[in-house]
């Protein structure tokens, strides 16, 4: 099953949250919904939504509740993407000028502010006291990853374990929550909403890593940012930690410096030689590809199905974008 075929089988469900979103962005205030419309439309895949789609789905769920609670979750991802580009400071997110660099930073932390109280007055008409729970920790838990990723930044003495708590915290919760409450919409037992969860919690630690790793990578028209921008911004992110624990004394003070000083775009190809040459990348691969496996490996217990094997599909092509 290819990208296409998944698109396909998600394709009313998802129409149906699209539709969701923009309903549930209108606002008496017109710059929220300049600002709202703007970010929602930036030409994101809509990973997490389709996760909870799917996750319903492979569950058997036939309600109609999934397209609120992945409009829920896509809220809660954007207000994330709104703030961290201000923190930041990032100027291009997906190929296009950020919201920030367009409307100013208060605009772009306040309708991020908006996103999340709309989010949770859906919560609220779900009429579920444990989706809200799970929800209210998930974002609580999102913004501690956020302030921990802030205090590493500049720290080249930032550890793989720390860095793997940073990125569970930021990006793999609200995976986790997306596959997670497909299982609790469709009142499954402990161990499917157990494994529905660690799925969402791999495979997010999975994309990430590869995301990071794409910082190094790719150039800025494939990733729709600027190469080297988390180096620019100090982050000690999988790659950069592996190459200074690999690297010879010359090698290491050049990363250290470029983590302290955030001068690293000046000596870019320099350090991306150190990264090649320390297996720092080959090793932020394989790192990717085992939680990958891990993810796939939650989802036997599941019936067999069409969306079984499009989250199994999803598991590998997150970490098939830089083959």
């Amino acid at each position: 099953m290819d990208q296409h075929a998944i698109r396909a089988i998600s394709a009313d469900d998802m129409q149906a949250v699209n539709a969701l979103i923009l309903q549930r962005l209108q606002s008496d205030v017109a710059l929220i919904n300049q600002l709202g419309v703007y970010i929602v439309n930036g030409g994101g895949k809509r990973m997490r939504p389709l996760l909870a789609v799917l996750a319903a789905r492979a569950l058997g769920y036939d309600g109609d509740q999934h397209i609120k609670l992945a409009t829920i979750i896509e809220f809660i991802h954007t207000a994330t993407l709104l703030h961290d580009d201000v923190v930041d400071e990032s100027e291009l997110r997906r190929g296009r000028d950020t919201a920030n660099a367009l409307f100013g930073n208060a605009a772009s932390v306040l309708v991020g502010d908006f996103l999340h109280t709309r989010s949770f007055q859906m919560m609220a008409e779900l009429g579920n006291l444990r989706i809200m729970e799970i929800l209210a920790e998930t974002t609580n838990i999102i913004a501690e990853g956020e302030v921990m990723q802030l205090m590493n930044c500049n720290d080249p003495s930032t550890t793989e374990e720390s860095y793997f708590q940073v990125i569970y915290c930021k990006t793999a919760k609200l995976f986790e929550a997306a596959t997670r409450l497909g299982a609790v919409l469709c009142g499954s037992t402990p161990e499917l909403e157990r494994a529905m969860q660690d799925y969402g919690r791999y495979l997010g630690t999975a994309f990430q890593i590869i995301d990071d790793v794409m910082d190094y990578t790719s150039a800025s028209t494939e990733m729709g940012k600027n190469v080297g921008d988390d180096l620019a911004e100090g982050k000690p992110t999988l790659p950069l930690i592996y190459a200074i624990q690999q690297a010879n004394d010359q090698q290491r003070a050049l990363l250290v410096e470029a983590i302290v000083e955030r001068n690293g775009l000046e000596r870019l190809d320099e350090i991306l030689n150190i990264l090649t040459q320390t297996g720092a990348i080959d090793y932020s691969q394989r790192r990717a590809q085992e939680e990958a496996a891990k993810a796939k490996a939650a989802l036997d217990i599941l019936p067999a199905g069409h969306y079984r094997q499009a989250l199994y599909e999803l598991a590998d092509m997150a970490v098939a974008r830089i083959s």
